[in-house]
């Protein structure tokens, strides 16, 4: 393994806490990780990593390194960036996260047209609802909906997706159908929450050009997008959701929109990445493919 490949290695140990991981993420066999370390601090003279059965930890010298060897490695990789190249014909796996129904209504059905574009670019994707460590984990970048809250990401909007209120039949033909904003309060509300964050989240809608919230009891909470949706249809109560992904039940007469002379605010979707971090050739021309697929979906983005 040449000195390149080793300090990315090393960087990779120090901020998973793993070699195993690491290994995985670099796609080396652990063997070969270990006997990479062990030749490092060899020709270094000095131990780098503490290793214990359940974790690895930078010595004092270790940490030393890495944060030198972090700035090299970004200066390598901002080389690589200015080269004609690279930028024209970039190549590498990109790791991405991206949420449920972004992933499977609007990036998926299209990847195979970023592959024709950037043929030496190799696909990771995961999907789901939960929160990403992007450095612990080896993601490049994710794509998320709403408003972030981690200041260390970079953050680039890729549009503003229209919201609705709505509820089955069966729930509005027991409970009523809403005839202004201010009986929401009255209603039952699917509850969403994250993980370390219990809040019900309130209906939002714009009325006389103000952003007004409304609270609404409720009896269920859900922490998945796909079971938020699905416990509308069971008639558990009022959700607040993007349109396009309740296109199929609004036009089969599954869920009813209510409120519809009063907007919601659109919600934000995003790409982030780690603030640290030079954007590689292969996640940038990802982010601009992106903000072309969001664009012909919900128009330029906007602030």
């Amino acid at each position: 393994m040449d000195r390149f490949a080793a300090l990315q290695l090393f960087n990779r140990i120090v901020e998973l806490g793993s070699f195993t991981e690491a290994a995985e993420v670099l796609d080396i066999p652990r063997a070969t990780a270990t006997h990479a370390i062990k030749q490092l601090e060899s020709r270094l003279g000095v131990r780098l990593l503490d290793r214990t059965t359940r974790q690895v930890r930078p010595t004092l010298d270790g940490q030393a390194f890495y944060e030198r060897s972090k700035r090299v490695l970004a200066e390598l990789e901002d080389a690589e960036t200015s080269l004609s190249t690279h930028v024209a014909n970039p190549h590498g796996t990109l790791r991405l996260d991206v949420h449920g129904a972004h992933a499977t209504a609007i990036i998926l059905p299209h990847i195979t047209e970023f592959r024709e574009r950037y043929p030496n670019i190799d696909v990771v994707l995961s999907s789901g609802d939960r929160l990403v460590d992007l450095v612990k984990e080896g993601v490049d970048c994710v794509v998320r909906a709403g408003h972030p809250r981690d200041s260390s990401l970079v953050v680039r909007k890729l549009a503003s997706m229209p919201e609705i209120i709505c509820a089955s039949p069966a729930y509005l033909e027991r409970y009523g159908t809403p005839q202004h904003p201010v009986e929401l309060e009255a209603h039952h509300g699917i509850g969403f929450f994250t993980r370390g964050n219990d809040n019900r989240y309130p209906f939002t809608v714009i009325i006389d050009g103000k952003v007004t919230e409304f609270e609404s009891s409720g009896w269920i909470k859900v922490s998945d997008a796909d079971c938020y949706t699905s416990a509308a249809l069971a008639g558990c109560g009022l959700i607040q959701v993007p349109r396009f992904r309740l296109e199929e039940h609004l036009n089969a007469g599954r869920l009813v929109q209510v409120l519809q002379a009063w907007r919601c605010p659109d919600m934000p979707v995003s790409v982030l990445y780690p603030s640290h971090r030079q954007l590689s050739p292969r996640v940038r021309v990802f982010i601009d493919w992106a903000r072309e697929l969001y664009a012909q979906k919900f128009g330029a983005p906007g602030h």
